[in-house]
């Protein structure tokens, strides 16, 4: 457990300390604080920032995949900001946090403490008063949605890769799913086992239902996992889905995956979410990836009808839901295209 949330696997992290940071479930977290990355430089006028939230399971380092010089996220041009959401290992986590809140008694947490937290983070640490662009991909995107929602005069472009603002019923049921997963493993223990290679049968269990979801059908018909290395189905399911959460703490996939279910930006308009969508004075692209079973298009494009001033675009990959990976050099030059072209859109 403490070998994989290590600076040495994801590289070194800066902290925000929150102090006791009241949750929007009423509960207060003692000594809170919020793991980020920073890439480039902040200039004078603060007017090149981008914010570039994490998705589910992932950290910082995830996101630094689409971040390079004479790439459209340059961090020679913009100021770019990772900051890491709450159960991700490295911000307050079930996994480094002391009684009464350790293990399986860590509160749940919200999209919008998240948010929260990086407004804090922003404002008080950099002095910072507008984003250029906030982007994510799934559980990143909701997070991008709540910022663009909640605080709609600090952003400018938004840019939610493959995810909603609003979790659909099916994409709630999943993520029970994969939760129920973890659980049913006897050594989860009500999330105070020792040692996190304990739930190995429960992680195992989990990668299988993310190898059907994660992907697609077409896929694996087409034997797409021999492009990038892997020479059967049990390879690709042992070395790319086990290999990927084997490592990886259940009660922070758990605690996350609470957030994903209950993320509704309606929450602010009384479950209203065409008004809530209408808050967002971003100049926003809708961008879902084909073929995605968590977020299809069509759910994408619904909400992206209710919002001013947006944009729908779709990246088309056999990756399904993980074309963020930039597994193909097609995925990558459509993503790199969307958040280029979404740059020199003119905004106020």
């Amino acid at each position: 457990m403490g070998s994989y949330y290590s600076e040495e696997t994801h590289g070194p992290h800066q902290y925000f300390e929150l102090g006791d940071y009241e949750l929007e479930s009423g509960i207060t977290l003692p000594g809170a604080r919020l793991a980020y990355k920073t890439h480039g430089e902040l200039n004078e006028a603060k007017d090149n920032v981008v914010l570039f939230p994490h998705m589910w399971s992932g950290t910082p380092k995830a996101m630094e995949i689409v971040i390079g010089r004479d790439r459209p996220l340059d961090p020679g041009k913009y100021f770019i900001v990772l900051p890491g959401q709450f159960a991700n290992g490295f911000s307050s986590s079930p996994s480094n946090t002391p009684p009464p809140f350790n293990g399986g008694a860590f509160p749940n947490v919200t999209i919008g403490d998240d948010v929260r937290a990086q407004h804090r983070l922003l404002t008080e640490q950099f002095g910072i008063e507008r984003l250029e662009l906030v982007l994510g991909w799934s559980m990143g995107a909701e997070q991008t949605y709540e910022w663009a929602v909640r605080f709609p005069d600090m952003v400018k472009r938004a840019l939610p890769f493959a995810g909603t603002a609003k979790t659909t019923p099916h994409d709630y049921l999943f993520v029970c799913s994969h939760e129920d997963a973890l659980k049913s493993d006897p050594a989860w223990n009500n999330g105070f086992y020792a040692d996190q290679s304990d739930v190995h049968v429960g992680l195992r269990r989990h990668a299988q239902i993310w190898s059907v979801m994660g992907l697609c059908p077409e896929f694996y018909n087409s034997e797409a996992w021999r492009s990038v290395g892997f020479t059967s189905l049990e390879d690709f399911l042992k070395r790319f889905w086990e290999a990927y959460f084997a490592p990886m703490d259940p009660n922070n996939l758990i605690w996350m995956g609470w957030k994903w279910r209950h993320g509704d930006v309606s929450r602010h308009t009384g479950g209203d979410l065409a008004a809530a969508l209408g808050r967002i004075t971003a100049k926003t692209y809708v961008v879902p990836f084909s073929r995605d079973m968590f977020f299809p298009p069509a759910d994408c494009e619904a909400e992206q009808r209710l919002i001013p001033n947006s944009e729908f675009r779709v990246v088309d990959s056999l990756w399904a839901h993980f074309a963020m990976f930039c597994m193909t050099t097609a995925d990558r030059e459509q993503i790199d295209a969307c958040i280029a072209d979404l740059l020199k859109e003119e905004v106020g």
